[in-house]
């Protein structure tokens, strides 16, 4: 197996790391302001604090558990009085790293607003990561407070059902009371939207002006979102962010993953319903043997590889919730007048590499003859090409630093440029192409080696928590320079929301990609965009075919 799929086959349980809340203790203080906002499902009672009203734990749909399980939720059910919204909701299920706080009945959302006043606001609805297993609509890291209070927006955070319980194919074995259980996930997701477009106005909220946007495992959420009709009367522009998600499972792998599921757990498939009485903890047991099995397969070894995390719960491509592939052989015709930004980190590998502790090749020592030995396993016959491809266009590079290059365009650069391409030969809405390049200092632990900008950094920076005050985030360092790329970031980002192009202050004007000048935004403490960037590694990378175009005439 590469590093590349092993390092993926953990995604989920590595972006857990730093997207799980803690819900050890209350957050509520004596002195405390508590606001009232009227939901139509009724009244909800939020805190007001540093210029912020949070409503948390906020319920958008009903029971998933019981007899519920892999179905649609039940109906939400009005309440009578006021209904606290003072505590995170409990997580979804989890995978690896499985939460004892984490519930079946988990739809819960969060919202971050300047006020409940009635003004219409830009919301940002946004999709956390884990790939599609783990993480929280909670984490500290992209807490909305300084999006909502610095650029006058709602923030909203949905959790939702992953995994196992979010992806399992039923409905080939099942029937109609199971359709769409290969993405109930994502159309939990779905559900959120539709809470907010019915209620998001009782929390100083636009309704007809709502972006979807997430990182890693969360991107490949919206890469869904953005080709799923249920989805699409519900938001009005996107970002994907390190997550490109251009194929999903195809109908056949997903069965086979329910095979291999009901074989762990003997039960005959037409005993299917004995499931539904399967403690969460064997299932999530199950769940955690599925990669392996699959990549042991048959249907493995005649097809390959699938799936955003291969070989593992995720998204179906089921012909109806999701219609087709998101961005493979191109951009979804039903959002081609939605704007959307899409970008990578320049240093994803540095993350990967912590955590998968592959980090030999970032040692002082390391050499262009390890690295060829390292890239073979991957890249077979290439691999010559490639490096000699890399050296050229870097010359003053060690080793190291074409390992890190290679590895993080690879990883999640080439998907990101496809999703680019393929939206701007739609010529509709205008699609914007970033890289995320403020360094880290932090070194990666056991090297000499800094983090630069690595997977998931990003988070805290969109969000505009680096700002004075606050505690270094892990992977950002302590450089009081990252002030200013997190704010030059975080406006780009709600001026998006806001308007559909992305502006800040002291940064150039971000035009739209096209297929002649190429332009990518890279964001830094000075940003500034730069044409056709790659050029000459990217014409390498399609001349081995690892990114493809498939312009419109092509059809």
């Amino acid at each position: 197996m590469s590093n590349r799929r092993k390092f993926l086959v953990q995604l989920s349980v590595i972006t857990a790391a730093i997207t799980l809340p803690k819900f050890a203790r209350s957050s509520v203080q004596a002195d405390d302001e508590f606001v009232i906002a009227e939901a139509v499902e009724g009244k909800l009672r939020g805190i007001r604090k540093d210029g912020v009203c949070l409503f948390k734990g906020v319920p958008y749909a009903g029971r998933l558990s019981g007899d519920r399980r892999f179905k649609r939720p039940a109906k939400l059910e009005p309440w009578q009085g006021v209904r606290d919204a003072l505590e995170f909701g409990p997580p979804a299920i989890q995978g690896d790293t499985f939460n004892p706080s984490s519930r079946e009945d988990c739809l819960f959302l969060n919202i971050w607003t300047p006020a409940n006043d009635g003004k219409k606001r830009p919301v940002m609805v946004y999709n956390h990561g884990g790939g599609f297993a783990n993480g929280s609509g909670a984490a500290p890291g992209q807490d909305g407070t300084n999006l909502a209070k610095l650029f006058d927006v709602v923030v909203v955070e949905t959790n939702h059902r992953l995994g196992l319980m979010a992806f399992l194919y039923l409905e080939d074995i099942a029937g109609p009371e199971y359709a769409g259980s290969g993405n109930n996930g994502l159309l939990d997701i779905v559900d959120g939207l539709k809470w907010v477009k019915k209620n998001i106005a009782a929390f100083g909220g636009d309704p007809g002006n709502v972006m979807i946007f997430g990182e890693s495992g969360g991107g490949a959420k919206t890469s869904c979102l953005y080709a799923m009709p249920a989805a699409a009367p519900y938001f009005n522009k996107a970002s994907i962010e390190s997550g490109p998600g251009l194929r999903m499972l195809p109908k056949e792998a997903a069965m086979e993953m329910t095979k291999l599921v009901f074989q762990e757990l003997n039960i005959d498939l037409k005993d299917w319903k004995k499931i539904l009485d399967v403690p969460v903890k064997d299932l999530i047991d199950v769940q955690n043997k599925v990669p392996r099995l699959m990549a042991n397969s048959d249907y493995i070894r005649k097809h390959g590889v699938v799936g955003f995390v291969p070989n593992n719960f995720a998204p179906v491509v089921d012909g109806v919730a999701l219609p087709h592939d998101p961005f493979d052989p191109f951009a979804p015709e039903i959002s081609k007048d939605k704007p959307l930004m899409t970008g990578w980190n320049e240093d994803e590998w540095a993350f990967f590499a912590m955590y998968s502790r592959d980090v030999g090749p970032l040692k002082s020592d390391f050499t262009f003859e390890a690295l060829q030995a390292k890239f073979e396993p991957e890249f077979g016959a290439d691999t010559k090409k490639i490096i000699e491809t890399y050296r050229r266009t870097r010359p003053n590079a060690s080793a190291s630093d074409i390992w890190m290059a290679v590895k993080s365009i690879n990883m999640m650069g080439l998907g990101t440029i496809a999703i680019a391409e393929r939206k701007a030969e739609q010529h509709g809405a205008p699609v914007y192409l970033y890289n995320f390049g403020y360094k880290s200092e932090a070194k990666i632990p056991d090297t000499d080696y800094p983090f630069g900008t690595p997977h998931a950094m990003d988070i805290t920076f969109k969000f505009n928590n680096e700002v004075p005050g606050a505690k270094p985030g892990f992977l950002s360092g302590s450089k009081p320079e990252r002030f200013v790329a997190s704010h030059h970031m975080a406006e780009l980002w709600t001026t998006f929301a806001r308007t559909g192009k992305p502006a800040a202050k002291d940064v150039p004007e971000w035009p739209a990609y096209n297929l002649n000048d190429r332009p990518t935004m890279r964001i830094d403490t000075t940003c500034e965009v730069i044409n056709d960037r790659f050029k000459e590694e990217l014409a390498m990378w399609r001349s081995i075919g690892r990114i493809s175009y498939h312009p419109l005439n092509s059809r």
